[in-house]
């Protein structure tokens, strides 16, 4: 399904870019000069060609958002896929690594409340101590 999507998503793409090169501007746009002159204003008539192609590029436009926004949905979620006889589940690095981490969060706060420290206290904390001073001399010398 996801990749049926993307072939669409591809083919809106093309489509989207063509008509908007086939829109006449000053020097007559991809339509006046690679197509011929004349042929936009033969095959959609005089001003058949700009409503015709601007409301196709209003409509491709509107298709390109929709699925932009329909792929990101359907990215986020985890796709399951049968290889081999076993079914695997594909998630997203960033996703396995948050939730790596949710879960080491999840062990330190057990194992602090099994020790029964504060639950304020965490790894990186600094200390209350101030640390000790060097207890040598820096050299004197070279001016």
């Amino acid at each position: 399904m996801f990749y049926a999507w993307l072939v669409f998503h591809v083919i809106v793409c093309i489509a989207l870019v063509l008509v908007v090169l086939m829109q006449s501007s000053k020097g007559e746009g991809l339509a006046g000069s690679a197509f011929g002159g004349g042929l936009s204003s033969s095959v959609f008539g005089g001003r058949g060609a700009a409503s015709f192609l601007s409301k196709a590029t209003t409509i491709l436009a509107a298709l390109f958002m929709l699925n932009c926004g329909a792929l990101a949905v359907m990215s986020t979620k985890t796709r399951t896929a049968a290889q081999g006889g076993q079914v695997t589940t594909s998630e997203s690095a960033v996703t396995r690594e948050a939730q790596a981490e949710m879960a080491r969060q999840q062990q330190r706060q057990q194992q602090q409340n099994q020790q029964g420290l504060p639950g304020g206290t965490t790894e990186g904390a600094p200390s209350s101590t101030p640390p000790a001073q060097p207890t040598t001399p820096p050299a004197e010398g070279g001016k």
